[in-house]
């Protein structure tokens, strides 16, 4: 494998930097929206998952207090 030396390295570097394509506005905006989307859906998801299953353990221990 071949040595490179650290100039080499930096614009080695520097050449892939030019290669990125970055986002423009309207697709940051968009995308940012779609994660705020999301991430609210699957927090009310599991605060409906957590809910049910704290209702039901609350029950199984109500059932089990009862028959002691």
């Amino acid at each position: 494998m071949a040595k490179t030396t650290p100039v080499e390295f930096f614009r080695q570097v520097q050449a892939e930097t030019k290669k990125i394509v970055w986002p423009g506005g309207r697709e940051t905006m968009m995308t940012a929206v779609l994660v705020v989307i999301m991430t609210s859906l699957l927090g009310f998801f599991f605060f409906g998952i957590d809910s049910l299953f704290g209702w039901v353990v609350k029950m199984l221990l109500g059932l089990a207090a009862g028959q002691a």
